[in-house]
């Protein structure tokens, strides 16, 4: 009969334990897969002291009843092996179909995580609390926002939560509010008030420069049109007629300057946004003007866009907030009382504000903004001050 290996404190080992030379505790053992793996700890039993200078971690015996525990639910030990950049590009390879936007802020993500540590980190091995601590070192320390921290969260918490029913984790560590963990320090974009945008198109009309964007301008305050679809109409969007604007896709221009067409956002972001008597102006002395090229673009087959740049391509979403930064800037070094942040979706918003203050069926204007959701409609319905709600105080009162 063979005799029993023993550790260095004269302690039997179990079959498949072994203590090396330096006095760290090993464990081989066999997969489900039929794959071989280990694992180590300075402790054989978790009343074992921790060794000077070593860092706290399981005994080996814990981390084998843990193992057993994982292979009897099915879970692959190890994570697979995967580390958090690998799983994060093995769940993008996985989307197929996603707009263009989308992919973009994906590869963001992934090469955020190739140039951080925490990229480098096995998936098995991500706690709730480095998850959190991640987070918060991203906002902290690298000085990343809200908004950001919030859409790199939504590629890993999907991304873990396909691990976790692949077995290969036991819980998804994104699985929290993100709003508990980091400061939401991200600025609500606000509707200007009914005199700023008096006042803001009267400077741009006004002005020597800038009148010659006057008429889009008007038309992204009274129209409430997404930038993208702005940018992607056409002349045969133009209904005159009915007076309404055809909306059935978007332009966008991807980081490698391609430019491509797509759907809008939504279902419901298909829809006909009717035009009032002044926006109908705008687009005809909009066609008026309009320079056309030797060669019309085409962008994915279509052709006729209203707003083309110096090198006779369409202009896109830069361009427009581009121009609304400079004259806001030209605007407030001339006048005292400064204009707030104006951007072509503060327009958007503005015009949902106007339209909801003037009793617009909430149903209806869902439909106009092309929102898929009530709830998004119904929230500008709460973004009142104390003078609207004085003036429908007036107004009920004095019927």
């Amino acid at each position: 009969m063979s005799e029993k290996r023993r550790d260095n404190r004269n302690r039997i080992l179990h079959e498949g334990e072994y203590q090396r030379a330096d006095g760290r505790y090993r464990f081989r053992y066999v997969d489900i897969h039929g794959n071989e793996g280990n694992l180590y700890s300075w402790r054989l039993d978790h009343n074992d002291p921790i060794p000077k200078g070593k860092k706290m971690e399981l005994s080996l015996r814990e981390k084998e009843k843990q193992l057993e525990q994982d292979m009897f639910n099915g879970l692959v030990p190890g994570g697979g092996g995967l580390t958090v950049l690998e799983l994060v590009e093995k769940y993008v390879s996985l989307k197929i179909g996603v707009r263009q936007s989308t992919y973009a802020g994906y590869k963001t993500v992934i090469n955020l995580l190739k140039k951080d540590d925490f990229g480098k980190k096995r998936i098995d091995k991500v706690k709730l609390s480095d998850a959190k601590a991640w987070l918060i070192k991203l906002q902290r320390v690298d000085g990343k926002g809200y908004s950001s921290i919030h859409t790199i969260r939504g590629v890993l918490r999907p991304a873990f939560q396909m691990a976790e029913e692949d077995d290969l984790i036991r819980k998804n560590p994104f699985g929290f509010e993100l709003v508990n963990v980091i400061v939401n320090d991200s600025v609500r974009r606000e509707a200007v008030t009914r005199k700023q945008e008096r006042e803001f198109l009267r400077f741009i009309k006004e002005d020597a420069h800038f009148c010659k964007y006057y008429d889009a301008i008007f038309i992204l305050f009274n129209t409430g049109l997404r930038i993208s679809e702005f940018c992607g109409l056409t002349k045969s969007d133009l209904d005159f007629k009915n007076k309404r604007i055809r909306v059935n896709h978007q332009l966008q221009r991807t980081s490698q300057m391609q430019y491509i067409i797509e759907k809008p956002k939504t279902e419901s972001g298909e829809r006909y946004v009717p035009m009032s008597d002044e926006v109908v102006a705008c687009f005809k002395r909009i066609l008026k003007d309009r320079v056309n090229p030797k060669v019309e673009p085409m962008v994915d087959g279509m052709t006729g866009f209203l707003f083309l740049d110096k090198n006779d391509m369409p202009m896109v979403a830069l361009h427009w907030e581009k121009y609304f930064q400079h004259i806001r800037e030209k605007y407030n070094s001339i006048y005292k009382v400064q204009m707030p942040p104006i951007t072509p979706h503060v327009c958007r918003h503005t015009f949902c504000s106007n339209m909801a203050k003037s009793g617009m069926n909430p149903k209806m204007l869902q439909y106009i903004m092309g929102h898929s959701d009530i709830s998004v409609t119904m929230n500008t319905y709460t973004h009142v001050k104390f003078q609207d709600a004085q003036e429908d105080f007036q107004k009920a009162i004095n019927s």
